[in-house]
């Protein structure tokens, strides 16, 4: 893959100017979207601090033998399930539900995803053809389309050489960095901007992630995937629900399959 551009968002930097984005918010599979609409943006609550009860090891590793017994099986996932502290990224009331497997409200009307659900989403990306099975290979470049609290790109960072996110809510851009910031992670790149037109300027990368699901996956992260990549997100489905679909960009073209019905909120475009 060609170098990163300069351009990256870092943690330790202000946020890109603003421009037409798309981003919605993370809906955990098997449930209807919070309610609630997307409103003003604003700089959401500051990140939690660590607690001596949940910051325990013991806490995460219960969570994670959870998430094995549910059939996440890659050990690349679990350990990164395992390192990132999930109470630093949900409020000061709702740090005792941290680890539980549910997903929790993170401001603006949205939430973050049940722990199966990004451990799912992120084990399916880490079969993209270019690992060909290497079950200890970490991937290239990930574009990760809506950042909300940073939860899952703090995940995608101990599997990806480094990672991109997009987010259209600059409340939740905001507070993202405020998460991250203590993790000091220099391969994470947050971005305010057009999660449908993908980010060229880093392209290709090995895998996109979605957080929210339109008609098809957009041709622009279509083109942006390297040989060998892969595009995990939601798409409507025939019977006008959704569905997970995996792509797999090959040398003689793309492969979908369509995989479990979720259901995420709409893809959607500007900045709020």
């Amino acid at each position: 893959m060609k170098p990163r551009p300069g351009f990256p968002a870092r943690l330790t930097t202000s946020a890109p100017a603003p421009g037409p984005g798309a981003r919605a918010a993370k809906v955990p599979a098997g449930m209807p979207p919070k309610p609630g609409t997307r409103g003003a943006a604003a700089v959401v609550a500051a990140p939690i601090p660590a607690t001596p009860s949940m910051a325990s090891d013991a806490v995460r590793a219960r969570m994670v033998q959870k998430l094995a017994s549910q059939g996440i099986a890659d050990a690349r996932v679990l350990r990164a399930m395992s390192s990132v502290e999930r109470h630093r990224f949900v409020d000061s009331a709702l740090v005792n539900q941290a680890y539980e497997d549910t997903s929790l409200p993170i401001g603006l009307g949205q939430t973050i995803s049940k722990p199966s659900v990004v451990a799912r989403m992120i084990e399916l990306l880490l079969g993209a053809p270019a690992l060909n099975g290497q079950a200890d290979a970490r991937l290239g470049r990930v574009l990760e389309i809506g950042t909300g609290c940073g939860y899952q790109a703090a995940v995608l960072s101990h599997v990806a050489s480094e990672v991109y996110s997009i987010e259209r809510l600059r409340g939740l851009n905001e507070r993202a960095r405020a998460n991250l910031r203590h993790f000091r992670l220099a391969t994470v790149h947050l971005l305010l901007g057009d999660g449908m037109l993908g980010y060229a300027k880093g392209a290709p990368y090995a895998g996109i992630i979605a957080a929210a699901g339109g008609d098809a996956v957009p041709d622009a992260w279509i083109a942006q995937l390297a040989v060998g990549g892969r595009i995990v997100a939601p798409t409507r489905s025939a019977d006008g629900g959704q569905a997970l679909v995996v792509i797999d960009r090959g040398p003689s073209g793309v492969q979908r399959r369509v995989l479990e019905a979720v259901h995420f909120v709409p893809l959607k475009s500007g900045i709020a």
